[in-house]
């Protein structure tokens, strides 16, 4: 497998990428990496390490997108971006997938330009692995489409049932509805009316309704709700969890029975950590294109670059662009 990374993506670029292509190879990952962006930078900071030399190549990018650029100046300005390098690559068959750190929304139109809607597929979804209590649960929507109607909602919703058979090897994922209650008459018109569409799909093992409440309990394998709802949740997550680890490392140096409390409890603070960390997952996938992009968060360290990695080989590896297209163009 050869994925092309975008090395000029992340907040702390182009280390992090660097960094995590590296430690891709190393670990085995993939076969090979493509970095593509300023070609001097990159060599002078590919010199402090040891890897071997030809399973990393760079394809030279004179431009860089930064987090203020608009997905449409990136279109129309940013040709020769790393972002769109990444990109192009991938749809011209020289890497079997993209990976970015960078801005979402012009991953999203570039990925959108480049690759195309599979047939039959109305719109693109951003969807993420959430970490749970029990096992990965699938969001979509989380931010590629702000407003949805519930035909939308129901084509997520098979989105992300063969997400979850072809990457997570789900024979028969459950699907349920985000929402503000798990009866069948809660929520908008547009979300009951999602409700109806979902229970009449004979493909889906469509379980109802799940509240903000059961999200990390791992309950369900795929959670449907449009883009807005589902960034807003996402980055709520997030940012519960942080605060979590923040107040907890706070009360640890608040005297000496706390240190001690703090040393007996490191093995269920670090399996806590590690199981709601992030970075593990490696980033986000548009389904419904003819391609694959996985979008890293622009904090990503190393770590999570090379997941991100492994998450695009396994993507590829698992066939799910071409099953989708089975599915939707039969």
């Amino acid at each position: 497998m050869k994925i092309a990374l975008d090395a000029f993506g992340s907040d702390n670029a182009p280390y992090p990428e660097v960094e995590g292509a590296i430690l891709a190879i190393k670990e085995e990952v993939c076969d090979q990496v493509i970095l593509t962006g300023r070609e001097d930078e990159l060599k002078s900071i590919m010199e402090k390490y040891y890897y071997d030399q030809q399973r990393i190549e760079i394809v030279p990018a004179s431009q860089k997108v930064t987090m203020e650029d608009a997905p449409t100046t990136v279109m129309k300005n940013k040709q020769d971006s790393s972002l769109m390098k990444a990109i192009t690559l991938h749809k011209e068959g020289k890497a079997d997938g993209a990976v970015s750190a960078g801005n979402t929304g012009a991953a999203m139109a570039a990925s959108l330009f480049r690759y195309g809607r599979i047939k039959n597929v109305s719109r693109p979804a951003l969807a993420i692995t959430l970490p749970t209590q029990k096992n990965p649960e699938i969001i979509l929507d989380v931010g590629a489409n702000v407003d949805c109607t519930a035909e939308n909602l129901a084509q997520f919703a098979q989105l992300g049932r063969l997400y979850s058979q072809f990457l997570f090897n789900v024979p028969n994922p459950q699907v349920a509805l985000l929402n503000i209650g798990e009866e069948r008459a809660k929520g908008s018109e547009q979300v009951k009316k999602a409700y109806t569409l979902l229970s009449e799909a004979k493909e889906l093992n469509f379980v109802g309704n799940i509240e903000g409440k059961d999200l990390l309990k791992g309950v369900v394998d795929v959670v449907v709700c449009d883009g807005f709802v589902g960034n807003v949740m996402l980055k709520t997550v997030e940012g519960v969890a942080l605060s979590i680890f923040d107040i907890m490392k706070e009360q640890m140096k608040q005297d000496w029975v706390a240190k001690i409390g703090a040393l007996l409890s490191f093995p269920v603070y670090s399996y806590l950590k590690k199981k709601l960390d992030h970075t593990e997952y490696g980033g986000a996938l548009l389904v419904g294109l003819n391609g694959t992009t996985v979008i890293s968060h622009g904090r990503a360290n190393a770590k999570a670059i090379k997941n991100a990695i492994r998450f695009a080989a396994n993507i590829a590896q698992s066939k799910f662009v071409e099953h989708t297209k089975e599915f939707y163009e039969r």
